[in-house]
């Protein structure tokens, strides 16, 4: 198994995101945006912070850069990717998850630890997760409102697509959604940060079992 996390100009969370391999003692690779070729990476990671200053709109430029083609070619073949953050942000942006990401209800950056709610389990990055688990992960964005329209809203929750729910709802996302996934279930975006929270040195654990649901 070999991971590749993705650098755009402003990515903060990739060096949290490359520890985790050594975590889980899988070989893992910095793929710079301009890259066009993903080296046989199973699973990519598009990680947090501030591509491209989140001028525009958050992840609005980086849709464009060259690895997102390949992104995309990877996770149409099944291949998994997971998008954490603004990671999240680029998904939305590039269609590879439904929804969109607006600013917190509150206008303000919010940086605390969450509870979340594991509300469905049929994705590969949740197969170790039970429904109605409640997780423990750190939050740290101002464009984390997560919203589509009802149409897009009734299809999440009718095909089990939504991965998580905030137990508080800290941002005013529709449906306390936290967490989705594709159709196929191989691409995850999320707001919260798994990566930062894979050690209990660091207050919880909890984000370990995505990873390890991943590998399994």
């Amino acid at each position: 198994m070999k991971l590749g996390v993705v650098l755009f100009p402003g990515s903060n969370c990739d060096a949290d995101a490359m520890h985790v391999a050594t975590l889980l003692k899988v070989s893992a690779v910095e793929l710079w945006h301009k890259d066009r070729d993903l080296r046989g990476c199973d699973v990519v990671i598009l990680p947090g912070g501030f591509s491209y200053g989140d001028y525009l709109r958050c992840g609005a430029i980086a849709k464009f850069s060259p690895i997102m083609d390949e992104v995309a070619r990877h996770a149409k073949k099944g291949g998994r990717v997971i998008g954490i953050c603004n990671g999240f942000q680029i998904l939305t942006e590039a269609g590879l998850v439904p929804g969109t990401l607006l600013r917190n209800r509150s206008l303000k950056f919010i940086c605390q630890e969450v509870e979340l709610v594991v509300a469905s389990n049929q994705s590969p990055w949740l197969s170790k997760l039970q429904p109605g688990a409640t997780l423990r992960m750190p939050i740290a964005h101002a464009e984390g409102n997560f919203f589509a329209d009802e149409q897009t809203l009734e299809r999440l929750e009718g095909e089990g697509q939504v991965a998580f729910r905030y137990r508080d709802n800290p941002n005013g996302a529709a449906h306390d959604i936290a967490g989705v996934t594709n159709e196929a279930g191989n691409v995850l975006g999320m707001m919260p940060h798994p990566e930062r929270a894979c050690e209990a040195a660091l207050g919880s654990s909890d984000g370990l079992k995505l990873f390890e649901s991943m590998l399994a």
